[in-house]
């Protein structure tokens, strides 16, 4: 038997994924605050964690929204800004940000256009991947095995790993 051609099933799941070292998939989507628009490029010199989940208000997806607002005053200390990005709706990240006391963004890629781009679709969801965008906006890591209960602190670390390179 060949194995020449395996692919880890993570990553097989969602797509091709960006690579680290290069410029992370640019995009612009619709959000529940500000001025209802985000993009990318609004994060040129902050260092930015961008998660992918696949639904509001579903047990994983709402303990690990849960666990990065726990977290949000050390990510803001760190000059850190978070992003979450599910197929949903502006309507219900509303409710979802309302219900939970979310105080950060999150985009509605209803469509899966940039899920895709960060290899992180399966219609009609987005997989649950994080990555960390650099404040020059290189795609520095990249999560594909998420665990919701730790992640936020995994990726606290990474970016104290990554902040000191």
């Amino acid at each position: 038997m060949v194995w020449l051609n395996f692919v880890p099933a993570a990553a097989a799941l969602g797509g091709t994924q960006p690579t680290i070292g290069e410029p992370a998939p640019a995009f612009t989507l619709p959000t529940n605050s500000g001025d209802g628009e985000i993009s990318l490029r609004d994060y040129r010199g902050q260092w930015l964690v961008v998660y992918f989940y696949p639904k509001d208000f579903t047990s994983g997806c709402t303990l690990e929204a849960r666990k990065f607002q726990q977290d949000l005053p050390k990510y803001i200390e760190i000059n850190t800004q978070i992003l979450g990005i599910s197929a949903d709706d502006v309507d219900s990240h509303a409710k979802f940000c309302d219900a939970e006391g979310l105080k950060f963004p999150l985009l509605a890629d209803t469509d899966g256009a940039v899920s895709k781009a960060y290899g992180s679709w399966l219609s009609p969801y987005s997989l649950r991947h994080t990555y960390i965008i650099d404040p020059n906006g290189i795609l520095r890591e990249k999560f594909l095995g998420v665990r919701p209960p730790i992640h936020s602190q995994e990726v606290l670390d990474r970016l104290d790993e990554l902040q000191v390179l």
